[in-house]
């Protein structure tokens, strides 16, 4: 099925926004759990906030290749 152009930029656009979110979500987890939280929770917190910017780094290298490498249907 073809795309157009506008709907693969609206969704590289939706995928780096999501990128964006999930790694400002990480860094304020990342923020809290090495300053604030105390014990187990400051862990937790880490690991999740690990797991959130590898998530958002994901997403970003996804949105970016597809637009560097799409096969262009043109002849």
């Amino acid at each position: 099925m073809a795309t157009t152009d506008a709907e693969r930029a609206a969704t590289r656009r939706r995928r780096l926004l999501w990128a964006g979110l999930l790694a400002v979500a990480g860094l304020v987890l990342l923020a809290v759990g090495l300053t604030v939280a105390d014990g187990t929770a400051a862990w937790f917190e880490v690991a999740v906030a690990i797991v959130l910017l590898l998530t958002s780094y994901g997403l970003q290298h996804v949105a970016r290749r597809e637009t560097l490498y799409r096969h262009d249907e043109r002849p």
